[in-house]
């Protein structure tokens, strides 16, 4: 008999048994920052090839907002705003890695006295830089390259887009 709201100790318990055996996602998180000039910021890490966005992954029970914030934080030392979401993206399995979702945001345009000052903290990048939209596109993998043109559309068209993959899903 399956137990009912009305006991809620076995109702909880009924629920926590779901909640386990149902998927877990990754959660992959960028931010689309541009200077004055309207070039885009790039970061280069240590711990992959080539140039990505700034962003990394959720932690635990941690929502996109929060890891961008977060992220940026404590990559860069960029205490950051939101402007909206620009790309969401469901990453199909390759490799040794399940699905995932990927999100990019906007993080506006930052002053002259802020992306003069940016510098990688810690780690796990090597190099940052801000660069335009041309040669961003010949730093990015393929994946990340198509993630990020749909953001700058986005940005330019004020909606959200939703990819498959890389590729608009509608």
């Amino acid at each position: 008999m399956r137990p009912t709201p009305a006991d809620p100790a076995a109702w909880h318990a009924h629920l926590a048994e779901g909640n386990a055996r149902q998927a877990r996602k990754r959660v992959a998180v960028d931010v689309l920052l541009r200077d004055a000039a309207g070039r885009v910021l790039l970061v280069n890490p240590t711990y992959k090839p080539g140039w990505d966005l700034p962003g990394g992954m959720a932690e635990a029970n941690e929502s996109p907002e929060e890891t961008a914030t977060r992220e940026l934080r404590e990559e860069l030392g960029l205490p950051i705003t939101l402007y909206g979401l620009l790309v969401v993206d469901w990453v199909a399995p390759h490799g040794p890695w399940d699905d995932q979702l990927a999100f990019v945001f906007d993080g506006g345009t930052l002053d002259a006295p802020v992306t003069g000052g940016i510098a990688p903290c810690g780690e796990e990048l090597s190099k940052v830089a801000f660069v335009t939209q041309g040669t961003a596109q010949g730093l990015l993998g393929d994946s990340l390259r198509n993630r990020f043109n749909a953001a700058m559309t986005s940005l330019r068209a004020g909606q959200t887009a939703y990819l498959h993959d890389g590729s608009r899903a509608w």
